[in-house]
């Protein structure tokens, strides 16, 4: 399958899940990822949920890694420059919708890319090997090459994994993990 067809056809499976489905599966996702071994770390990042596009709600693992004591940090996108900006979210961090409904920090305390040592990913396919596909602006590839090597990625995803992805680039970053709702894939 190719990325093209993959965003077509797994925003087309978003479609058709409703508010209640896209709750429970939620759940099930951050319910998996207390299995992995991934506790110890300090420094997490997130995405806040875009509802309008049926993504998978974070508001579960945000609350695991509060109740964990964890550094949490969200970005802020720059459309300009294809770039992502990380803040520390505390309770004083104000967050607005941006023109494509991404909630994002208006301000904040600044972290660099480098600290940050797991990272849960928006995507809306993956395959076996660990090769994902997003909205196609590149943004988390760019992310995800500025951090450490050693940092874990971790996409979140409603459905399973494709057979394989045929049209990757070298600059495409994969996952460590994928966990779905039934299912945690490691690479």
């Amino acid at each position: 399958m190719t990325k093209e067809d993959a965003r077509k056809t797994y925003k087309a499976k978003r479609l058709d899940l409703t508010e209640n489905d896209i709750e429970d599966l939620s759940l099930a996702i951050s319910n998996q990822l207390l299995k992995l071994p991934i506790w110890g770390s300090s420094f997490y990042h997130i995405f806040l949920t875009i509802a309008e596009q049926k993504e998978v709600n974070t508001d579960y693992i945000l609350n695991i890694l509060s109740g964990k004591d964890k550094n949490i940090l969200i970005s802020k996108s720059d459309f300009v420059s294809g770039r992502m900006t990380h803040f520390l979210l505390t309770d004083n961090t104000p967050i607005k919708k941006n023109k494509y409904n991404i909630p994002e920090p208006v301000e904040g305390i600044e972290i660099a890319s480098k600290k940050i040592e797991v990272v849960f990913i928006p995507l809306l396919a993956f395959d076996k090997t660990g090769n994902r596909v997003g909205y196609g602006k590149g943004f988390y590839d760019r992310f995800l090459a500025e951090c450490q090597p050693k940092t874990l990625k971790i996409g979140l995803s409603f459905f399973y994994a494709e057979n394989e992805i045929v049209n990757t680039l070298e600059t495409d970053i994969k996952l460590d993990y994928c966990i779905t709702p039934n299912t945690i894939y490691t690479f």
